[in-house]
């Protein structure tokens, strides 16, 4: 299958004939494994969503011809899908009837420029009715009306294909013409209808969404090419691709309304309900799902699928893209499973091994979301009763204020809110929510512009310094450990010792106040050495409901500051407890020691003349800037690449030390920047500890540079790293810019994607010009997208220098003959 994920391929029958074996041996079909759920070098996706998405460079023409799939002819398999999030978002219907899913498997069979419709068509009849012995008169068929406007005609060849006459039923564009897109390949199809009901004519409930006539496999013929202007032109080459969900044909063979009630979900089901202090699942729906008992089962169980394929395929919780689509997944499935089926934590990893062959990463993931999530939800839940106990529930209308906090400051998902405000009885102003969406976003662009709000002058400084104000303890920044393998980082309560309103010294803000928050301890990093200040928000003592979002921390004379807008009343002398947002601040440590090994490696690789000239960590990328006298080859950069990756995999200790500036000056080798530091110092040393590199006597090379950042423990957690970008700044100054563990796989992949296609263009120019313009231009189309590898900010480009060369050599015919030149 291509994934360590065990969910059922194909359903055996009275004859163990499966779907996969029947076009495999009966019909010569070569079977192809199923692909990651993880688009490859598809941007316009955030999931493989269906079974031909890994073979659109064959129905687009940009295969390479030098790939096997470039010889595929007939082709099955079972395709993983996922539906959530994008155009095919099924999310938000799953649980509330009993087919939705976001997770399925897609059986299909396609021909390119092999069968056409007769064929396609015998074999899917074949197989339903012959070999799953489904009865016919169960089976009702449509075909392509037609579309006058489209000028496209009646698909008559189909119609004539079908037997028999009373069950095929004409439809239009809607419901049997498929696209692939704005443009691209598309064409005519025909469905295959199945009645639950039987004994009875059933025609009229055929895509009239009944639950009792359910579509179960659509056979598509890609005959036409949809233009950029919408006309159609014929395809040079026809095609079949068919489509039937396991999870639906399961449900008509095992006689079966809901897919939930066949044995691809009741053992998951069975699981469920021995971890849960509810009743048993009952299959009720709608009104009749009292507490919603049967939704939340249903929810958990195609969410716990989802999570398992999902996270084996490399996909893990995020903050953006289709990490973050499964970030919400996940939150969704604890807060229903915790929430409403009352099972204890650590019951959504445990149903992992009822999905998953290969399960300890699986379930340390959802493990470590889970923890994460569930402090939220227990205080979002008190925030949201709260709320509702102080509301007029004349208008059943939940302040949006409140909504947005949810969200914003706990991560709850949008839709979740909505969820749990729909089981009370009361909806979020939608409008006013729309409107703080808005404004975050232009906070957000002004982010730059309110810092100095924060900022402390030479009056306000000398102001707490009368005042005696001492500076803000934040030695807790630093006091983090490892646990088996998980960063445990400490609680801290504080109090509030000054707050400023601009730049002047108040005793008390009120609500909706942005106000600057000097504390007498704080466990937040300001930003400093180059590394972006952490996340997350105060709770007051005897308010703990109420959450005061962290925007900024900024470091001025000895003090901390934290921007905060206040939710509520905030005054000197109030007890707060601080909670940081601990997968910003592991993602930062990330990226500052894989700086460090990066600047190590640099001069490794090119020598002791290197220096460093800035650099900057976020929780997404880093940044670093170098003396060099030219831009870094193919070669060098690989070989950086290399010096870094094999530091990481080496999964090595990272020491801390603080001494007396002067002493650090001695260590041999120790990198330091031209700034003021303070005294004394911390010194970072990789490998080798801080009290053999102050032995003179030492020869051992490695990465000691003086730092004030936050830093991982050990190396191995970086995964990975991969330089996305380096250009030259100004004569003698490079930029590097790279990413770590999850973005670096991502950005191999699409330097791996970008690597074949011009290998491919390469391949179908060798030998021969062009034979037309049109080719030509065609050619120099696809050459000018290639070339543009500056749109791609995260691609890792793995062309060779050679590569690189014919890169630029292969357009030469294509620009002669459309006069480029």
């Amino acid at each position: 299958r291509g994934s360590c994920v065990c969910v059922c391929v194909c359903v055996c029958v009275d004859r163990s004939v499966t779907f996969l074996d029947f076009f495999r041996q009966k019909h010569g079909h070569l079977l192809v494994p199923s692909s990651p759920v993880r688009p490859r070098g598809d941007p316009s996706l955030l999931f493989v969503n269906a079974g031909m998405n890994q073979f659109k460079p064959i129905l687009l023409g940009t295969v390479d011809p030098r790939s096997p799939m470039a010889s595929y002819r007939r082709v099955v398999n079972s395709q993983k899908c996922v539906r959530a999030g994008g155009k095919h978002n099924d999310l938000e219907d799953v649980g509330r009837d009993e087919t939705h899913h976001t997770f399925f498997e897609m059986l299909g069979n396609w021909s390119f420029g092999d069968y056409f419709k007769e064929e396609a068509c015998r074999m899917a009849w074949s197989l339903l009715t012959e070999h799953y012995g489904i009865p016919a008169d169960r089976l009702y068929v449509s075909f392509f009306s037609g579309d006058a406007d489209s000028r496209l005609p009646p698909d008559d060849e189909t119609r004539r294909i079908w037997v028999p006459p009373g069950r095929l039923l004409p439809f239009g564009l809607k419901e049997n013409f498929w696209e692939m897109g704005d443009s691209g390949p598309c064409g005519p199809c025909t469905e295959i209808h199945y009645d639950h009901v039987g004994g009875r004519d059933a025609a009229r409930f055929v895509n009239a969404d009944s639950p009792d006539v359910v579509e179960i496999w659509n056979l598509v013929f890609m005959q036409y090419n949809r233009e950029v202007d919408q006309t159609l032109r014929l395809l040079p080459q026809l095609s079949v691709d068919t489509g039937m969900g396991l999870e639906r044909l399961v449900s008509v063979l095992q006689g079966k309304r809901s897919n939930y009630d066949t044995d691809l979900f009741t053992p998951l089901i069975h699981e469920i309900h021995q971890r849960s202090k509810v009743g048993p699942y009952g299959g009720r729906t709608g009104a009749a799902d009292q507490g919603r008992v049967d939704m939340a089962y249903r929810v958990v169980a195609d969410h716990i699928r989802t999570l398992s394929v999902c996270i084996a395929d490399g996909v893990h919780p995020g903050m953006s893209g289709a990490e973050l689509v499964l970030r919400r997944i996940l939150r969704r499935a604890v807060r229903f499973c915790v929430e409403v089926l009352q099972a204890p934590q650590g019951t959504l990893a445990s149903l992992v091994p009822a999905v998953a062959h290969s399960v300890p990463q699986v379930m340390d993931v959802i493990n470590e979301n889970e923890v994460q999530f569930l402090s939220s939800l227990e205080q979002g839940g008190r925030l949201i009763h709260r709320t509702l106990s102080r509301m007029d529930y004349k208008h059943a209308v939940f302040p949006a204020s409140v909504a947005w906090s949810l969200h914003r400051d706990l991560g709850f998902p949008l839709d979740l809110v909505d969820l749990m405000l729909e089981e009370r009885g009361v909806q979020v102003d939608r409008q006013e929510l729309d409107r703080l969406i808005q404004n975050d976003k232009v906070v957000l662009e002004l982010q730059s512009g309110d810092r100095c709000q924060v900022m402390l002058d030479v009056l306000s400084l000398a102001e707490l310094q009368r005042l005696q104000v001492p500076h803000t303890d934040d030695s807790l920044k630093y006091q983090y450990r490892l646990d088996q393998d998980r960063y445990v980082f400490p609680a801290c309560r504080a109090t509030v010792l000054a707050l400023y309103e601009g730049q002047t010294l108040v005793s008390e803000v009120s609500e909706g106040q942005r106000c600057g928050v000097i504390l007498d301890r704080t466990c937040f990093y300001s930003e400093q050495g180059g590394q972006s200040h952490d996340q997350g928000y105060f709770t007051r003592d005897g308010l703990q409901d109420v959450l005061y979002p962290v925007e900024d921390v900024v470091l001025a004379g000895g003090y901390v500051v934290h921007q905060v807008t206040a939710a509520d009343s905030l005054k000197t002398g109030d007890q707060v407890q601080l909670h940081l947002d601990q997968v910003h601040r592991l993602s930062c440590m990330v990226k500052h020691t894989a700086t460090h090994i990066l600047n190590f490696a640099l001069r490794s690789v090119l020598g002791p003349s290197v220096r460093q000239r800035g650099s900057h960590v976020s929780a997404d990328r880093l940044r670093f800037d170098f003396t060099v006298k030219e831009s870094l080859s193919v070669s060098q950069l690989q070989q950086v690449e290399r010096c870094v990756n094999d530091v990481v995999s080496a999964n090595q200790v990272v020491h801390v030390q603080e001494l007396p500036l002067h002493r650090a000056r001695t260590i041999r080798g120790l990198r330091m920047v031209d700034e003021v530091y303070p005294d004394p110092v911390r010194v970072v040393s990789v490998e080798v500890p801080v009290s053999e590199l102050l032995d003179q006597n030492t020869d051992r090379q490695t990465s000691v540079e003086l730092c004030c950042g936050t830093h991982l423990l050990q190396t191995g957690a970086i995964e990975d790293l991969v330089i996305v970008s380096e250009r030259q700044l100004m004569k003698g100054i490079s930029r590097i810019v790279a990413v770590t563990g999850r973005d670096a796989a991502q950005a191999r992949e699409a330097g791996q994607v970008l690597s074949q296609d011009v290998d491919s263009l390469a391949a179908r120019l060798t030998g021969s010009a062009p034979s037309s313009l049109e080719s030509a231009q065609r050619l120099a189309k696809e050459a000018g997208v290639l070339s543009d590898v500056g749109t791609l900010p995260t691609m890792h480009c793995s062309l060779s220098e050679a590569e690189g060369g014919v890169f630029d050599m292969l357009f030469d015919p294509v620009l002669c003959l459309t006069g480029c030149r």
